[in-house]
């Protein structure tokens, strides 16, 4: 935990939850070299966790003090990075300006890689919370109530995972050796959906036909005039337009597939996901 905590009492709590689960506290800071070196010299596996909006700004640096850190220490048997969306490896031709989202990214793992550091990549493509209640609409987290603004056909297909079934991948790759120096990929059979498919789960579990009204692609990125959304809108376009999470296959060497390594992880289904939003 960061002593700068401050008053934030969400987080407080969740770390209270933590450590009421068995979980032992190390405060640290990433401002603060001898004392993050001291905090990781305790640990085997670093999980970094850092919000995405560090990867949109100036504080990039941060995540490469956390790796400066680890090689100091020298103990880190692995180190998985604050990735957890598309794979940034294969999003050499995203849009400006939210390339930078994914050039970032690659910089870290050039950083791990240089530096000789055991890690794990988790692509883990869509979080639910954000992707899925909502019916992939920007700007909302809630279902739609009578319209809802599809995609080009809607047919692309995209990956959407339940953040604590995330998590229970993500644990389950951090000691285990097929895992290691190899990008993991989340693909959950059920949960490769196209909107269209979204849609229709919701329709059926709220018994409302939704008004579907159709973007095409070149008004979609008319829209990022926007310049407050121009990331958001690059990214739905590679996803929901290219198709970016499923165009690809998943190759033999240095790449595996959660749910074919961890079958015994009872992945959430997107209707189940739903039914709370009812």
């Amino acid at each position: 935990m960061r002593p700068e905590i401050g008053l934030d009492i969400d987080k407080l709590q969740m770390l209270l939850s933590f450590k009421a689960q068995g979980a032992r506290l190390l405060e640290a800071s990433l401002d603060d070299h001898r004392g993050l070196v001291a905090a990781v010299k305790q640990v085997d596996v670093v999980v970094s966790a850092m919000s995405g909006v560090h990867f949109r700004s100036h504080n990039l640096h941060l995540q490469l003090k956390l790796l400066e850190a680890i090689k100091e220490a020298g103990n880190v048997k692995r180190f998985l990075p604050s990735e957890f969306g598309m794979d940034p490896a294969r999003m050499g031709h995203a849009l400006e300006p939210g390339r930078i989202t994914f050039d970032e990214k690659m910089e870290i793992r050039r950083a791990i890689e240089e530096g000789n550091i055991p890690h794990t990549y988790i692509s883990a493509n869509c979080f639910a919370a954000y992707f899925v209640p909502n019916l992939c609409q920007m700007r909302t987290l809630l279902p739609p109530k009578e319209k809802v603004h599809v995609y080009g056909d809607g047919n692309v297909k995209a990956i959407f995972v339940d953040e604590d079934d995330i998590a229970a991948y993500t644990i389950k790759c951090v000691d285990d050796p097929l895992a290691l120096n190899k990008t993991i990929y989340l693909r959950p059979q059920e949960n490769i959906l196209s909107q269209n498919e979204l849609i229709a789960k919701w329709e059926k579990l709220s018994g409302k036909v939704l008004k579907k009204i159709p973007i095409p692609s070149d008004e979609f990125l008319a829209s990022m005039k926007d310049l407050a959304n121009q990331v958001g809108i690059g990214h739905y376009y590679h996803i929901f337009y290219e198709g970016c999470l499923t165009n690809f296959d998943i190759r033999d060497d240095g790449e595996e597939e959660a749910s074919l390594l961890y079958p015994e992880v009872q992945y959430t289904r997107m209707d189940e996901y739903m039914q709370c939003y009812l």
